[in-house]
């Protein structure tokens, strides 16, 4: 009774807020990528330092999403949503007025801390006024704009950087920003009364120098010799131990910073699992098409992003569509068939020769794409379903800070891997062209094969909902 009680007209309004929100801060991730060349250019600085610019977003991001759900209990989470969207806007106006890379840093890292506390909201903040059996469709609209604004920022910011400068890479999200903020202060929905709780601030220590030493540690793994020095282990080993402590330490609180023991709710943790695998396919497939089209077939990096475009794209419109099948079929048969498209399609490219044809490459990244949407943001949704109310934040907390824990690792063991087997191969005899090829699909192969094992997890997700339930679901 209390969802058929809200009304349409509210409920859209609160999705708008939310997306305005989420597009703001997942096209603005992307969008400085072309522009590092220039900000070395203009503040004089090497590509490490420029290199700040991406690392100080991620780590900020990393160590705030998991306090958000104590954050949003203490405060609420309209406010808190709308405290990080104003604080992604001021650091958006620091960024356009910066006059020296230290203060371009720090906008960045400021936008990030916002982003950490949006993104696990949004979806919370969905949840809120939509039931459990007619969220699939909305989170396959909030999914598009996951998906697709990653891949579209590169492009729009190399635009903005050909036509203007750096500065309007940050004044490009103050229109979707402010209006964000807006609509969100009038239709976002106001939290009941709230029990005060404790900061967990032994929880907070030990997750937060885990989480941003081991993300610090993942970025600067940049060849095969980073593998083996002294202090990257030290500090790998160091943030690990932190976590394991973390671990230990939560399990035994009565208030934990993050409630742990969620992941014993089978439906979460199998949905987590699924979503890892498949973050290594998603963020591994970013280093490797670049390697794959431009060191192997020759092609330019226009064609490798119009590639990774194709997939977002597809992505973006198969979430709507398994968004609904979510809320009619429930997520087992939607998730088990995104994850076999998702697996073939990826194994596909370990077949690939350095004479491929680029119909091909893009029949299959597209492919990957209708994978994607058929199965990342439905397992993700079917999760958080799992899981009480009150710990839905938590839940998208900890599973947004698997995913990009996850994908740093993806990356970086891609990169190093293939830089080692390309030059085995390359010394045993291969041509370059060759030795790069074979490396490249030997990850792909790997990748698919660890997205298959995923399956079984996939098939003890629960199946169609009640004839009941499925109707409660097409009304609106």
């Amino acid at each position: 009774m209390k969802w058929n009680s809200a009304k349409p007209a509210p409920r859209r309004r609160v999705v708008a807020a939310v997306l305005l929100g989420t597009l703001a801060v997942s096209l603005n991730n992307t969008a400085l990528n072309p522009a590092i060349p220039e900000f070395m250019a203009v503040f004089g600085i090497g590509a490490a330092a420029a290199s700040w610019i991406m690392t100080g977003f991620m780590i900020s991001m990393g160590i705030t999403m998991p306090v958000t759900g104590f954050l949003s209990h203490k405060f609420g989470k309209k406010a808190l949503y709308l405290f990080g969207l104003g604080l992604f806007i001021g650091g958006s106006c620091i960024g356009a007025l910066a006059v020296s890379m230290p203060w371009v840093i720090a906008a960045r890292s400021i936008q990030g801390v916002a982003g950490g506390l949006m993104i696990p909201l949004s979806l919370a903040l969905i949840f809120e006024v939509y039931p459990k059996d007619q969220r699939g469709r909305i989170t396959g609209a909030w999914g598009t704009a996951v998906m697709l604004a990653p891949a579209v920022g590169p492009v729009v910011g190399g635009l903005l950087v050909q036509f203007f400068d750096w500065h309007a890479l940050f004044l490009m999200n103050l229109p979707a920003g402010v209006l964000g903020w807006l609509i969100g202060a009038y239709s976002l929905p106001a939290s009941p009364d709230r029990t005060p709780r404790e900061f967990d601030w032994q929880g907070f220590v030990l997750v937060t120098l885990g989480v941003g030493i081991l993300l610090l540690s993942l970025s600067g793994l940049t060849d095969p010799a980073a593998l083996v020095d002294p202090r990257n282990l030290s500090s790998i080993a160091a943030a690990l131990s932190c976590l394991a402590l973390f671990v230990r330490v939560e399990l035994r609180k009565a208030h934990p910073l993050l409630n742990l023991r969620i992941f014993a709710i089978g439906n979460y943790g199998l949905s987590v699992a699924v979503v890892v695998a498949q973050s290594v396919g998603m963020f591994g497939c970013v280093v490797l098409l670049p390697l794959l089209m431009q060191t192997v077939l020759g092609y330019g990096a226009t064609w490798t992003g119009l590639a990774l475009f194709g997939t977002a794209l597809c992505a973006g419109v198969f979430s709507n569509l398994g968004g609904t099948l979510l809320d009619v079929k429930g997520p087992r048969g939607v998730v088990t068939v995104g994850l076999i498209v998702t697996a073939v399609s990826t194994m596909a490219f370990g077949f690939i020769d350095e004479h491929a044809p680029l119909w091909l490459i893009f029949a299959l990244m597209m492919a990957r794409g209708v994978g994607l949407g058929l199965s990342y943001i439905p397992v993700t949704t079917a999760g958080l379903n799992a899981i009480p109310e009150h710990l839905v934040t938590q839940g998208s907390a900890m599973n947004n800070v698997l995913r990009r824990v996850t994908a740093s690792l993806a990356i970086v063991l891609a990169s190093i891997y293939f830089e080692i087997r390309r030059a085995q191969l390359t010394g045993g005899g291969f041509t370059p062209a060759s030795a790069g090829a074979t490396a490249i699909n030997e990850i792909f192969i790997a990748i698919g094969v660890l997205i298959l094992l995923t399956l079984p997890l996939a098939l003890r997700l629960p199946a169609a909902r009640p004839a009941g339930r499925r109707a409660a679901a097409g009304s609106l």
